[in-house]
């Protein structure tokens, strides 16, 4: 009987570098069975609303991301069977028609800013990380990477942060950390952290025999 493949929940703002601390521990394990899951990909689809509505999605809000569809995924990658991920178009602010093949793995690394929010998604998890980074970093990083990878103008980026990340954060996102089983400050930065993390996570995969 094949053993229960590890997951791992990977949390915080946006910028905090949440992503940064998932490739660094993924990159560890290059060679390994192991895959990264973004709950990006996992907003709902939209289809039925016009557009006019799509554009006033609160994206940082919990009920944006589809959580019933990533935890039927996660229960079909946890019973080792391919599951085909959703694709979000972002230009379109709904789901894809397109999917992406995930093949099951005996590492699952789960990243996004709310997936300790649902206890469901946290009953799942193995290990649950929270990435703490000081807000004024978070805004720097997030309006650096809106303005050269989305076009996006300061204005706009201040605007969003102002109106809708930062509330939303403070409501929804920061109260998650007390959820977390370890606390990574700086996020990708945080070399000791990062290495803790991997030796724990080789301590678990050793005890199910996966190494």
């Amino acid at each position: 009987m094949k053993q229960k493949p590890v997951v791992i929940g990977v949390a915080g703002g946006s910028g905090s570098g949440k992503t940064s601390v998932t490739k660094a521990i993924y990159e560890q394990f290059q060679g390994h069975s192991i895959l990264m899951l973004q709950q990006d990909y996992y907003y709902k689809d939209q289809s039925n609303l016009p557009f006019e509505e799509r554009l006033k999605t609160n994206y940082d809000h919990p009920l944006a991301f589809d959580n019933d569809l990533l935890i039927q995924h996660l229960h079909g990658l946890l019973d080792h069977q391919p599951v085909n991920k959703p694709v979000y178009d972002y230009k379109m602010h709904t789901r894809s028609d397109d999917t992406i093949l995930v093949e099951p793995k005996d590492v699952i690394i789960l990243e996004g800013i709310l997936v300790l929010e649902d206890e469901r998604l946290r009953n799942l998890m193995d290990i649950k990380l929270y990435v703490d980074t000081d807000a004024d970093l978070r805004i720097i990083r997030r309006m650096l990477r809106d303005i050269k990878e989305r076009g996006r103008s300061i204005d706009s980026v201040i605007d969003q942060y102002i109106t809708v990340v930062r509330p939303m954060h403070n409501q929804f996102i920061e109260p998650t950390k007390r959820y977390a089983d370890v606390i990574i400050p700086e996020g990708g930065h945080n070399h000791v952290a990062i290495d803790l993390m991997v030796t724990k996570i080789q301590t678990i995969l050793e005890q199910k025999s996966f190494l």
